[in-house]
């Protein structure tokens, strides 16, 4: 094993392992001469050289003279290396290194897709630290890195992100021992830089076939309308004042009364500070601007979860149930809250104690008023718990009396999931996407239908495949399902806005044209508002806390403008 890294690096690494005896015992120290004496360290089967890799020519000969033997089949690993050095140097390492060895193997793990919201906060990260990352702009892809190996001279090369490389080669047992060393709930961030790093494998002579992996064909997605480079068009929220308190995200909003929207928990900015938030905001539309306003919840009837569901009923009163404080702490009050805009536009709070067997405590659920029997009920589905991954249950609350009922279900019912989208539908639910038990994005659309003796769960089927996503938004109108945003493991790109034609099952999908926001758009962990009469959808928060890049949000809710799909 040959190690090349900075002179100063080198001899940092060498102090260390030769003030550690078991690692001199490891690698056989030596006192040869030559580099050993040049603060290099030289082992029975480790070689530690310090030499800049932009330095082929001594690079090459070093190697030489300390024993490499070019003929032998040979690994070349490099872990996030060539793209901190410019491209022309890069190159003439990857081209050194396919002329001087005769039978090898080349293993890149680095950064890709600069140009998407995540890949802008993950290059800027990189810029502030004085670390730009030069691969990025000429080979921001898949298709660009492959085509540069074999253009310096590697015969085969194959490339996937960290994503397919999680879930096709690490077994699922070994996956599942790695979800539950410790409590974890970011799988959006997770994903998304899995989704902009990759491996990738060159190979030449006789190691040409030895390729450990070859990509997979996009998960066999195949998009039949794809409405691109048509995109729509999103105009900043006009607000009196500027609304720090709407940076947030794992939040939720609902419309409460024409034009006025409330929003509710995640985790955001507050006092200069992030953290959970136990304020309510509050967005009121007064002509064509918006008045933001915040106001504290004195009772702490809120706390400050995170991933709760949130409610609007027709006749006014919201429901807020479940979410969580940590991934340990789930909340399992109930909460009503009531808009009366003839009192002052007051909105009150309520602590709701219901009454027969309650569901087990669970956040990234969804919550639907349904009817049964003239009767509204809310439709509790899925989510996650501190014991369980995924949940699969559903559950029944009377809005009368508040007490939960069983309500007979037929039907194959959909897979487990957590993170999906629910809307009420023809006295049913509509339920899209999530994150399934094997933490793969999910791209089904299960309908909840009322019958003469209770529901029946059925799969509605699409004429044009649906990129599986989760962390999105959904909303219904005119019988057209719109979906807004989200997380996939599946695509490249997924677009931003997704059109079901709920009676020709025909999908349509576009792009936002970003030109009027001034910060990468998120639109994952964000929640939205349909405002029907307008064809408009208020874009509330959105964003996430990377344990890489730090926290990113949206810096203030976005109007979008909805074309009319005939």
């Amino acid at each position: 094993m040959y190690e090349v890294d900075y002179p100063d690096v080198v001899q940092r690494k060498a102090m260390l392992i030769k003030n550690k005896q078991e690692l001199v015992e490891l690698i056989g120290c030596t006192d040869e001469k030559g580099p050993a004496q040049m603060g290099w360290l030289c082992g029975v089967d480790y070689k530690l050289l310090g030499i800049d890799l932009t330095e082929i020519v001594k690079l090459d000969a070093t190697l030489m003279e300390i024993g490499l033997n070019p003929a032998c089949p040979t690994l070349l690993l490099s872990e996030v290396v060539l793209t901190y050095m410019k491209n022309e140097r890069s190159s003439a390492v990857i081209r050194w290194a396919a002329d001087r060895f005769s039978s090898a193997m080349f293993v890149v793990y680095e950064q890709i897709r600069p140009n998407d919201p995540f890949g802008q906060v993950m290059h800027q990260h990189f810029v502030q630290m004085n670390s730009t990352l030069h691969a990025l702009v000429q080979f921001p892809g898949k298709e660009a890195q492959q085509k540069r190996f074999l253009q310096e001279g590697w015969e085969e090369c194959f490339c996937i992100d960290m994503n397919e490389f999680y879930v096709r080669y690490i077994p699922e047992h070994e996956r599942q021992r790695i979800e539950m060393l410790e409590p974890f709930d970011e799988y959006e961030e997770w994903q998304l830089k899995c989704s902009h790093y990759i491996i990738l494998c060159a190979s030449k002579g006789d190691l040409i076939k030895c390729l450990p992996f070859s990509p997979l064909q996009d998960y066999g997605i195949d998009k039949l309308d794809v409405l691109d480079p048509l995109r729509l068009s999103v105009s900043l929220c006009e607000t009196e004042t500027q609304s720090p308190h709407l940076r947030r995200f794992a939040h939720r909003s609902a419309l409460v009364a024409p034009h006025t929207i409330v929003t509710i928990g995640g985790f955001g900015s507050s006092i200069g500070q992030h953290g959970r938030l136990r304020d309510i905001s509050l967005l009121v539309k007064t002509g064509p601007v918006w008045k933001s306003s915040s106001f504290k919840d004195k009772d702490n009837l809120l706390t400050e979860r995170m991933f709760p569901s949130l409610t609007a009923l027709r006749d006014h009163r919201c429901m807020l149930i479940g979410g969580r404080m940590s991934p340990l702490k789930p909340v399992t009050s109930v909460v009503c809250l009531r808009w009366d805009a003839g009192n002052g536009a007051n909105l009150s709070l309520k602590a709701i104690e219901c009454s027969g067997t309650m569901p087990p405590p669970r956040w990234r659920h969804t919550a639907t008023e349904v009817i049964y029997r003239d009767q509204k009920y809310l439709f509790i589905y899925g989510g996650r718990s501190p014991k369980e991954m995924v949940l699969g249950d559903w559950h029944f609350l009377n809005l009368q009396d508040y007490s939960w009922a069983h309500i007979p279900v037929d039907g194959s019912p959909p897979e487990s999931r957590h993170s999906h989208c629910a809307c009420a539908w023809k006295d049913g639910v509509l339920i899209t996407g999530g994150l399934g038990s094997a933490q793969i994005p999910l791209g089904s659309i299960c309908h909840l239908r009322p019958t003469l003796s209770g529901f029946v769960w059925e799969r509605i089927e699409m004429i044009s495949s649906i990129i599986p996503r989760y962390s999105h938004t959904m909303h219904i109108l005119d019988d057209k399902l719109i979906l807004l945003g989200g997380v996939s493991i599946h695509s490249e790109s997924i677009p931003e806005v997704t059109f079901i034609d709920l009676k020709t099952g025909r999908s349509f999908d576009y792009y936002i044209d970003t030109n009027a926001v001034k910060w990468p758009l998120m639109l994952h962990n964000h929640s939205s508002v349909l405002l029907a009469e307008e064809r408009q959808v208020v874009l509330i928060g959105g964003g996430g806390n990377c344990f890489s890049f730090g926290t990113h949000l949206n810096q203030q809710p976005i109007l979008l403008q909805l074309p009319d799909i005939r």
